[in-house]
């Protein structure tokens, strides 16, 4: 495993690529009135894509994120650019992240994190029936790419560098997507 990052400075950052920060006025059916703060995204949203290698397995990556400052193992995951659509960044991702391509992709649901204060939003896409195809992206360093079995979630949870929780879900909804008990409730 790599050794993490140091840490130069932070500073407040009043523009970002990603987030802007929102006040809203909202006045409540009972007359009552308040400012909230809310983080806008920019940007057309994400994808977590649950990329298998066969119908147990799930190809995850083991990537630095310098919110925790350390490496996590999760899924693939990024932003959708302009132009593309979810699937389209979706195999794009998977290919610059884990050098794969992807024949089949199916959108399993839409997942808000912090939905209280944010607007941020991602869709998971299952990516099946992978070929070796890798293309440049922009990440500083070539990712670990780990299998693990769907069947072993319970052993991926207990690991200390297992923590997003978009991915968790993501790999639950992908589980029971693949064993009939779920079906999406609308395309992204």
């Amino acid at each position: 495993m790599s050794k993490p990052p140091e840490i130069l400075a932070t500073r407040p950052a009043r523009d970002s690529r990603f987030l802007r920060i929102e006040e809203v006025d909202l006045a409540f059916s009972n007359g009552a009135h308040r400012t909230f703060e809310r983080l806008s995204a920019s940007g057309r949203g994400a994808v977590f894509i649950v990329p298998m290698q066969d119908r147990d397995t799930v190809l995850l990556v083991r990537e630095y994120c310098v919110g925790v400052d350390r490496y996590e193992l999760g899924l693939v995951k990024g932003r959708i650019d302009p132009g593309e659509t979810p699937l389209q960044a979706a195999d794009r991702e998977l290919q610059e992240e884990a050098g794969f391509g992807a024949r089949k992709l199916t959108p399993l649901a839409t997942l808000s994190l912090s939905p209280a204060y944010m607007t941020h939003k991602a869709q998971v896409i299952l990516a099946e029936d992978l070929y070796p195809q890798r293309r440049p992206g922009d990440e500083p360093e070539t990712l670990e790419v780990v299998p693990w079995k769907l069947s072993e979630l319970n052993r991926l949870l207990a690991r200390d560098d297992v923590t997003e929780g978009r991915s968790i879900a993501a790999l639950f909804i992908a589980r029971e997507y693949l064993a009939g008990k779920f079906q999406p409730k609308e395309t992204p």
